[in-house]
């Protein structure tokens, strides 16, 4: 079982690697998706996870099926996305102060400043183009994930960074399978 890297790892201050485009659908890259996939199914608070997370130091990314259907509105099940080599292409002037927590810094949230409109640019798991413009939680997701391919993470640039305990958390964890 894959384990989700915890802040003081270096790993998630190292800026990721691209991945070579005829790399895309090799065994390699195929099973650090999978493992990406499970790690974040785990976590009943996920919704995406970057490699870096899971101690891989190249650019990619897993947004969760559960938040793309949840954003949607629509009652299909969504699969998981995957963005490798993502880069952000245009950033809204508009910003908004967002509350944040995150996979690798468990139980700290804060309020981090991001564009409310962002464009993004990455493959896909098959090393198609994907070009999406988002709003709202998924620009602050897309966001989120490419800061960590960066080597950034949210407590870099939060402000009113609280601390919960691990009991609190759990109680939350709890409430949220049973809204499931």
């Amino acid at each position: 079982m894959v384990k989700i890297v915890q802040k003081g790892n270096k790993i998630l201050h190292t800026v990721a690697k691209d991945v070579a485009v005829e790399e895309i659908r090799s065994k390699k890259i195929s099973k650090i998706i999978s493992d990406m996939k499970k790690a974040l199914a785990r976590e009943p608070d996920g919704v995406a996870i970057a490699a870096p997370q899971i101690g891989i130091p190249l650019r990619i990314f897993v947004v969760s099926g559960k938040i793309l259907k949840t954003l949607s509105g629509n009652e299909l099940e969504k699969k998981d996305e995957v963005f490798v080599n993502p880069k952000i292409t245009r950033y809204s002037k508009e910003k908004k102060l967002v509350e944040e927590g995150c996979l690798s810094v468990r139980y700290m949230y804060g309020k981090v400043k991001r564009s409310a409109k962002i464009s993004l640019e990455a493959l896909d798991q098959k090393g198609d183009i994907i070009k999406k413009g988002a709003s709202g939680l998924l620009a602050q997701i897309f966001q989120h994930e490419t800061d960590h391919l960066e080597g950034i993470l949210f407590i870099d640039k939060a402000k009113e960074v609280e601390e919960i305990t691990k009991e609190q958390w759990e109680e939350f964890t709890k409430r949220s399978k049973k809204d499931e």
